[in-house]
């Protein structure tokens, strides 16, 4: 089960900020596995995109090593189960196959009332462009909301709202946990800065800067969009683990099992000084 409730380590209310990043977001399951090892406990959790979908789940209850077995589901061929071709009105992808899957992982539909751990997620809407925090009601709907790359998966319509990524608006969500009161709040980033990327692919060959596909267009526009915006997310935060992913793609989820373990050992890195900070 998650680390919630009791926290002896201080009287400070403690948030976990996971960020957007696609495939790379399954380091989150590799940092909360190594949190969760360590006893720090987590007051709420706030998740952007694939940070929503991890942080969904194990604000649910579920433990680390519950999630780390649906991430290894997560193969191509299994994503590709998971794709229903809509009619291109706002996206590709109708998401309908993406909701079964969310209700099946969750264990059926479930409010955002019945979680473990208070949990909220972001998303943004696609006519003002405004981050919209999503607390109550379906937390599928939330989630799915929160993961609608734009132009891949078709917006979501949420209490009169078109809405869409929350990475294009807050990547990384340490500021809704500070509105929500938290006022210690550790930051995970998945977006790693596009000259590693660059640097990684040059070093591995020619082959890496093939032309691009049209969804590969799409999730690279975002990126590069909502890493301008990242550095700033993370000023507010006390602690930021940054788990190395510039050499894993978007679409890498069959680099599952590589993304957790990268996660756990970043986080085992920052231990010693999230202690250290909240015994202060």
């Amino acid at each position: 089960m998650g680390v919630a409730g009791s926290n002896k380590l201080g009287k400070r209310k403690i948030g976990l900020a996971l960020g957007s990043g696609a495939a790379r977001g399954l380091a989150h399951i590799g940092v909360l596995e190594a949190l969760e090892k360590e006893g720090i406990p987590i007051d709420m959790i706030a998740g952007s995109s694939a940070g929503a979908l991890i942080g969904a789940l194990y604000a649910q209850g579920k433990d680390s090593s519950l999630m780390i077995n649906l991430a290894l589901d997560l193969s191509r061929k299994h994503l590709m189960s998971l794709v229903d071709l809509a009619l291109p009105k706002t996206g590709l992808i109708g998401g309908r196959k993406i909701k079964d899957w969310l209700e099946s992982a969750f264990g059926g539909k479930i409010e955002f009332s019945d979680l473990a751990i208070p949990f909220i997620c972001v998303a943004t809407d696609i006519m003002t462009g405004e981050e919209v925090v999503i607390s109550r009601g379906s937390v599928l709907d939330g989630v799915r909301a929160s993961i609608s790359i734009p132009g891949i998966f078709t917006v979501v319509k949420l209490e009169g709202r078109y809405l869409v990524d929350g990475g294009l608006a807050n990547p990384v969500p340490v500021s809704a946990l500070k509105r929500m009161g938290v006022d210690f709040v550790i930051a995970v980033n998945v977006i790693p800065d596009i000259s590693d990327r660059v640097r990684h692919a040059g070093k591995e060959g020619a082959e890496d800067f093939k032309e691009p596909n049209i969804i590969s267009v799409l999730v690279q526009s975002i990126y590069i969009a909502t890493y301008s915006l990242v550095r700033s997310c993370l000023e507010g935060a006390d602690i930021v683990i940054e788990p190395w992913v510039a050499d894993i793609a978007h679409g890498d989820f069959h680099q599952a099992p590589e993304c957790i373990s990268r996660g756990k050992v970043a986080a085992q890195r920052s231990i010693r000084e999230i202690k250290r900070k909240l015994a202060a």
